[in-house]
């Protein structure tokens, strides 16, 4: 039964303070599995099942799927839909106040999740910034979100800066807007975030490159020497980079050598 049909019988509305638009169709659900790479020994970790169309496919390939569900609405259409099987377990809590490592135990696991456009950044740093990191993220996100996070050099973001240090990031599947229900206005993308094992980047400690990633990025339009203040100006020549460029042009290595030469003046 498509998405539309379930919660038509359980009389259940989308809510659209919770960014609520369900895949409705089984080409696109299949792409979002066949980019998650799945094997008969992963755990996933999937975020808004909505009404389990996702979830079914994923319980079919993994060992284990813990699936994440905010709106507790959609419990009875779970319940009756998928309740059956065992290696499927729901949690109905904010995934952003979630103790993601104490859900997961120790095991490497892989995220999937089809997100709305407000917390897919907050949503990232939740993962990305956790003492146990996935192995591999794959989440449903609008167009304009996935472009941000694979650009290059000329268009870079904080959002890029990111997720790129932590992970190798692409483009795996685009969607139109018409797979969903409700119809967004906007069409989607899937990306996939391989997360590395150590950055690409050599840096002296995560913390003081995202102080100066974040400080660059404070005042975007601004030239580096006006963005960066007092504290980081002074680095930009000592890591070779003329101070009249912009954040958004800078690459991660050149953030790198920016941590570096903060910590050589420590």
């Amino acid at each position: 039964m498509n998405p539309k049909s379930l919660l038509d019988f359980y009389r259940i509305e989308p809510k659209k303070s919770l960014g609520q638009n369900f895949v409705q169709d089984e080409h696109a659900l299949d792409k979002i599995v066949a980019a998650a790479d799945l094997s008969s020994e992963d755990t996933v970790l999937e975020i808004g099942p909505g009404t389990g169309a996702l979830t079914e496919k994923l319980a079919q390939i993994a060992h284990r799927v813990i699936a994440v569900e905010l709106d507790t609405r959609l419990q009875p259409i779970l319940s009756a839909g998928l309740g059956h099987l065992r290696n499927v377990e729901f949690v109905y809590a904010d995934i952003l106040e979630t103790n993601v490592p104490v859900l997961v135990g120790e095991n490497d696991f892989v995220v999937v999740a089809n997100v709305p456009y407000y917390i897919t950044s907050a949503i990232l740093r939740h993962l990305l910034e956790s003492h146990h990191r996935p192995r591999r993220l794959v989440l449903t996100m609008q167009l304009e979100v996935a472009e941000r996070l694979v650009a290059q050099p000329g268009d870079m973001s904080l959002l890029a800066v990111s997720a790129q240090f932590y992970a190798k990031v692409k483009v795996a599947a685009r969607l139109k807007a018409g797979i969903f229900w409700p119809r967004p206005d906007v069409n989607s993308a899937v990306v996939r975030l391989d997360v590395y094992t150590q950055p690409p980047v050599a840096v002296p400690d995560e913390q003081t490159f995202f102080r100066i990633v974040r400080a660059g990025f404070s005042q975007k339009r601004k030239q580096l020497k006006n963005s960066l203040g007092d504290e980081y100006a002074p680095l930009l020549d000592r890591a070779g980079i003329d101070p009249r460029r912009r954040a958004e042009t800078l690459s991660l290595e050149e953030w790198a050598s920016l941590a570096r030469a903060a910590q050589n003046e420590s």
